[in-house]
């Protein structure tokens, strides 16, 4: 039993901006583990943060905690848009993952968020919760630990599936459900499919895509993940999440591809390059010790 001195203690280093991003990231996955109202409150306060990649990640653990007493700090990220874009698009995904029917009206009306990448996430928040409405509850659980924006589509056949996620003229819902489907069906054919979708139009579909090919750690997306990752006109949240899917899939190329970039011009680039090196020592057998618990938050197969 954690004392509620120790997780206050776990909760001062996640606030502190003068710790290692690494000890802060431990501190996270602590809280989240632990996920108690203590824990919400500690990863609240930290939302005052100036590190973009920390505050995405703090919505994205409050989302996958399914916790209904962090609604309201979700709310307010998702309301105030001095927050980054890429903060408020996963602040708005998080109300979707925890599921919670009360939100649905406060989702539609960002559904039309000035910023797209915060609109076509609440258009699939609003999406998932009726979908949740309407099949009672959760999809059955698949092989993979995270809370998806999207249940994965019932086809199976990856040819069909691939076609479905590159068809831009269908909802993103759909293609998102294509999407899971394909990474749950895994192998090689499906991660090359994945990675066609890192040319699509919507940026927030190609971090989408980038996060789930980091989930299913197939080396044969590294060359399109480190060419992504090199686009420097590509957007921020896409490069970031393409990093640390190549701290997850770990092969030598991922290393070069990562180490080109940790002192890239964009802070949000930098810190995931940083973050997704440790990765790459936990899964080369050089564990860091946080790299278990930022697998965990990212959703790592069962």
């Amino acid at each position: 039993m954690v004392t509620d001195q120790e997780v206050d203690a776990i909760g001062q280093t996640l606030v502190d901006p003068r710790q290692p991003l690494q000890a802060r990231f431990r501190a996270l996955f602590t809280l989240r583990g632990l996920g108690d109202p203590g824990a919400i409150a500690w990863i609240s306060q930290a939302f005052g943060d100036d590190s973009a990649l920390l505050k995405h990640e703090l919505a994205y653990c409050l989302g996958q905690m399914q916790d209904a007493r962090a609604i309201p700090v979700l709310v307010d990220v998702l309301q105030d848009t001095r927050q980054e874009p890429m903060v408020r698009h996963e602040a708005g995904e998080a109300l979707g993952a925890i599921g919670d029917p009360e939100v649905l009206e406060l989702l539609k009306q960002y559904s039309s968020d000035p910023v797209i990448e915060v609109a076509e996430t609440c258009q699939l928040a609003v999406r998932r919760l009726e979908w949740l409405q309407q099949h009672g509850g959760e999809p059955a659980a698949g092989p993979y630990l995270s809370v998806d924006p999207a249940p994965p589509a019932e086809e199976r056949n990856v040819g069909r599936l691939r076609e479905a996620l590159l068809d831009e003229s269908r909802p993103l819902f759909e293609r998102y459900r294509a999407m899971f489907a394909l990474r749950n069906a895994g192998g090689e054919e499906a991660a090359l499919a994945l990675a066609e979708g890192l040319h699509c139009g919507s940026a927030l579909f190609r971090h989408e895509v980038g996060y789930v090919l980091g989930q299913l750690q197939h080396e044969a997306a590294v060359p399109q993940l480190a060419a992504a990752l090199a686009r420097c006109a590509e957007n921020p949240m896409v490069r970031h999440e393409c990093a640390e899917a190549l701290g997850a899939i770990a092969r030598p190329a991922c290393l070069a591809a990562l180490q080109a970039h940790v002192d890239d011009p964009e802070r949000v680039v930098r810190e995931s390059c940083e973050v997704a090196l440790d990765m790459y020592e936990h899964e080369t057998g050089r564990a860091f010790q946080y790299a278990d618990g930022l697998e965990q938050l990212r959703g790592a197969p069962s």
